[in-house]
């Protein structure tokens, strides 16, 4: 078991103001792995006070110092690797080769793509010749992080947040708070001065909700689930806090008659990657009813074929949800499951040779409707849901049908179909052909999928204010 750690606030590591031990559980074997402390309303006070003292300066240094330290937090973060996959890998369940290739590599990838985009960021636009826009930051910002993707979310929060001049109190998940503790490490040893980052751990219901309705705190930057996003915006609405949410989602994977053949099965693969615990996972396959019965068997093998094990093992598989409550939600949902469609893989309970840990069998649901509620709500697991089509407007019809607005996915061979497709469905991103997005592209969602964009640009513009100066002489 790890030891326990406290809390980063003001450049230091600081005891809790009161005892509030919280286990946290390795999913792949149920048991304890390490401890930590849940943050009191004194510990929210004490590290959004550090940043707002540290606002006064940090947000006056330049962009060649903030440059160099990023830099330098990148070079840290890479030097670590190992270490950061380990500890994603225990905490939530990722097993080691996903951890080390994709989920350490997606804070690398983010941090990079920062550092191009803000080489050639302004801070000031020219308006008119007498006209200056200034791009200043937004202030002290709440960054509240989830479990299912861990250094994806805090570099795409912290790394902005202070490439802009702000400064933040970050709150990992509770569940998966390992890899946090460390991110603080490498920052600190990069030379990020004190009060610019700071980190609390605590639940939803107290560090998330202090700092949410916190008058001191400028900005809330959240992912997780819609509901709570809803009860953030609630918060925070009291102080008019900027409230940047990226939520859940129930992608829709439109195979058409061209498809290329393999595009159930691939479909399938991305459905059950990271156990299906990712807000953009295709969760609902769409398919023209000319290659529905091939979809539905070559899913099926899919789902058959695809191996779970205990994080630690080597090899491509996927993990245990990353806790019993997530479990239990998974498994209520695949009965329901059970009562609406025909289940053609997987199942209730885990699987063959798996008797602890919070396994679930990958699960195939074919014909489904859209108003089943496999098809409406998010499991967050590793189950996929077959839906028919027979015409083009049936298919944006029923996969616009939906509260979420994230990633839609498009398979054809036909271009302008593509195109055309693409421009009409309603969600954030639209993944066409198995082609993934570039470095800086925004991600973010419609509807209740969120309201806002990161990575890149658009992830800095997050964290700025927008402020006119009129009578600006040219320089």
């Amino acid at each position: 078991m790890l030891e326990k750690r406290d809390f980063y606030i003001n450049g230091q590591w600081v005891a809790p103001s009161a005892p509030n031990d919280f286990a946290v559980i390795d999913p792949s074997t149920e048991e304890q792995c390490a401890v930590i402390s849940l943050g009191g309303q004194a510990d929210t006070d004490a590290a959004v006070a550090a940043a707002r003292i540290a606002f006064d300066s940090w947000s006056q240094t330049t962009k060649d110092e903030r440059t160099a330290l990023l830099k330098k937090l990148l070079e840290i973060y890479n030097a670590r690797a190992e270490e950061m996959a380990q500890a994603m890998s225990m905490e939530m369940g990722a097993p080691i080769d996903l951890a080390r290739a994709q989920q350490v590599g997606a804070g690398s990838w983010h941090l990079e793509g920062f550092l191009k985009a803000f080489d050639d960021f302004s801070f000031e636009r020219d308006f008119t010749a007498t006209e200056k826009t200034l791009l200043e930051p937004v202030g002290v910002c709440a960054l509240i992080t989830p479990w299912n993707w861990p250094m994806n979310q805090i570099v795409l929060k912290a790394v902005p947040a202070m490439a802009t001049g702000c400064t933040m109190v970050l709150k990992p998940s509770e569940i998966a708070p390992l890899s946090g503790l460390l991110f603080a490490e490498f920052v600190h040893d990069a030379g990020v001065p004190p009060g610019v980052f700071n980190l609390v751990n605590g639940d939803g219901a107290g560090v998330g909700s202090q700092l949410s309705a916190h008058p001191d705190v400028d900005m809330v930057s959240f992912t997780g689930s819609t509901r709570a996003g809803i009860a953030i915006s609630k918060a925070a609405a009291d102080t008019l806090k900027r409230v940047s949410l990226e939520l859940g989602g129930k992608g829709a994977n439109i195979i058409f008659e061209d498809a290329h053949p393999k595009a159930a099965k691939q479909g399938a693969i991305r459905c059950f990657r990271n156990t299906g615990q990712s807000c953009n996972a295709p969760t609902r396959m769409l398919v023209h009813s000319s290659r529905y019965d091939e979809a539905v068997e070559m899913a099926a093998e899919t789902a058959n074929a695809t191996r779970v094990g205990p994080a630690s093992d080597e090899g491509k598989h996927i993990g245990p949800l990353v806790s019993k409550a997530q479990y239990d939600k998974v498994q209520a949902l695949i009965e329901t499951g059970m009562s609406e469609a025909r289940l053609v893989a997987g199942g209730l309970g885990r699987p063959d040779g798996l008797n602890r840990g919070y396994y679930a069998k990958p699960t195939v649901f074919a014909d489904v409707t859209n108003d089943m509620t496999i098809a409406r709500e998010e499991i967050f697991g590793p189950v996929l849901s077959i839906i028919r089509f027979e015409t083009e407007e049936e298919a944006i019809a029923i996969a616009n049908d939906t509260p979420y607005g994230l990633t839609n996915y498009v398979q054809t061979e036909d271009d302008e179909r593509r195109r055309r497709v693409a421009r009409r469905l309603r969600s954030g991103m639209v993944e066409t052909n198995g082609q993934g997005f570039a470095q800086g592209s925004p991600f973010g969602g419609y509807k209740q999928s969120g309201n806002g964009r990161e990575g890149g640009a658009y992830g800095l513009e997050e964290f700025l204010e927008v402020k006119a100066v009129s009578g600006w002489a040219a320089e």
